[in-house]
């Protein structure tokens, strides 16, 4: 943890000059920017399986008429259709699961009063005004600039949010046959899913809200290149 705690502290000294008393929140988003660059590889990997998932749509339609009667035959015939395509289901959640490291990382860091065996100074650095280790119920108690900088956030959470769930619904659209068990259920709730995301922001440390922002940002603007 000490060796994080460096890392962000060299890396506001670094910003310090052009964002002065928000360097540390400048160093959370920059090192939110470079997790993202990093997984980016399998970002387009997943962004060619939805896009393979769906071109492979009308065949699986097919087999699911063809083995109705046989579940068994039906998952094997399914394993073998994704194999030869080269096609995975995993191949969409690995960009958030390798990102999770990196936001338990920040959570714990600007939760804990202490880093290294000496006092956590990064919990005095500050964006406008608020606390990076406060929460949105800080803010409340607070008063001030503190407010103003979740509403900030929750504002930009519900732009992202609202692009998500266009986007969520012409692709679920396309990629969920109606004849699959529980479609109705999943085209319904799947939409709204990046909604959830303004809870996280609100219940974490301010410091892990920047990440879920930058992060939940940078994904909307990914979708939209990689998969038009």
């Amino acid at each position: 943890m000490s060796v994080f705690a460096r890392l962000v502290e060299q890396l506001a000294e670094l910003l310090q000059p052009l964002f002065h008393g928000s360097a540390a929140a400048a160093a959370i988003v920059l090192f939110t920017m470079l997790v993202r660059l990093l997984v980016l590889p399998l970002s387009r990997a997943a962004a060619r399986g939805q896009k393979a998932r769906t071109a492979l749509q009308p065949r699986i339609a097919e087999l699911r008429r063809k083995h109705a009667r046989n579940p068994d035959k039906l998952r094997q015939a399914l394993l073998e259709l994704h194999t030869e395509h080269r096609v995975s289901p995993l191949a969409g959640i690995l960009p958030s699961l390798c990102q999770l490291p990196a936001f338990f990382l920040l959570f714990h860091l600007f939760s804990s009063s202490e880093t290294g065996g000496r006092a956590n100074e990064l919990l005095g650095h500050e964006l406008f005004g608020a606390p990076l280790g406060d929460r949105w119920a800080d803010a409340l108690s607070g008063g001030g600039t503190a407010g103003l900088v979740y509403v900030g956030l929750f504002a930009l959470v519900v732009g992202v949010a609202f692009f998500n769930y266009r986007r969520t619904k012409a692709t679920l659209a396309e990629s969920v046959p109606l004849d699959t068990p529980g479609a109705g259920a999943i085209a319904k709730a799947m939409p709204y899913v990046s909604f959830f995301t303004l809870i996280t922001v609100a219940v974490v440390p301010l410091a892990a809200a920047l990440y879920i922002v930058t992060s939940s940002t940078w994904s909307a603007v990914e979708r939209a290149v990689l998969y038009r």
